[in-house]
């Protein structure tokens, strides 16, 4: 049994509030907490790495000149977030997404945020992303943004905020899945006593999106990944 220490103020707390109460998603797992040992929750930390280095979870950072490969990042302290907090990120990310798609779709069709003046059209035309190729070409759904890795840190005065949007190559959602996983081999004992949201059928979803954006004329649309290989930093996800 321990003592949790509260974060400093110039941060925000996830499991306590003011006065050092625990916040309401949290309350059974700081009574979980508090009867588990640093001892033991080193070990289970240790039995995670393990797992992850035999099955080659791992990923390799770009300008690394070692060329060596890392261990996902692995907490055995979960984030938890409320159903209503969900609802919010959720619409949100929604909503943030299906502007930037628009906005995709405006400047390479009639331009008309670039006539109103609100971007510069010289950060556009002139940027190495914009591809001349792409004008006036209509998208199924006019969906350019398939997938998006939406940055979003908690700040310390509790709300949400979005640090940037990863439209190229967002990758990380398989570490998140074999996350999930480890926590329930780890833990079982807390996913008996939350009501926690699957994420398994990620992977499906994913390939409904796409094939949702495939010609109208094709009934039965073949998806296919393309990688550049197993030495390639995301080839776990790739493969997954």
């Amino acid at each position: 049994m321990h003592q949790i220490t509260p974060l400093d103020h110039t941060h925000y707390d996830e499991m306590l509030a003011a006065g050092q109460e625990v916040r309401p998603s949290y309350q059974h797992f700081a009574s979980w907490l508090n009867q588990a040992t640093p001892d033991w929750l080193r070990d289970k930390q240790a039995e995670a790495d393990t797992l992850f280095r035999r099955v080659g979870i791992t990923f390799a950072v770009y300008g690394d000149e070692s060329g060596s490969e890392r261990l996902i990042p692995f907490d055995t302290i979960p984030r938890i977030i409320s159903a209503s907090e969900w609802k919010t990120l959720e619409a949100g990310c929604i909503q943030r997404v299906t502007a930037l798609n628009r906005f995709l779709h405006d400047i390479y069709h009639d331009q008309d945020i670039l006539k109103a003046g609100i971007i510069p059209p010289e950060q556009i035309l002139t940027n190495a992303g914009y591809q001349l190729a792409m004008q006036g070409i209509d998208l199924p759904r006019q969906v350019y943004a398939h997938i998006a890795g939406v940055d979003i840190i908690r700040h310390n005065d509790g709300g949400f905020y979005v640090l940037e949007d990863n439209l190229r190559t967002p990758s990380g959602v398989s570490y998140m899945l074999e996350n999930r996983k480890m926590m329930m081999r780890l833990f079982p004992e807390l996913f008996a006593s939350h009501d926690i949201t699957p994420v398994e059928h990620y992977p499906n979803m994913l390939l409904d999106t796409l094939r949702s954006v495939s010609p109208a004329e094709v009934d039965n649309p073949t998806v296919v990944v393309l990688t550049p290989g197993q030495y390639n930093s995301a080839y776990f996800e790739h493969a997954l």
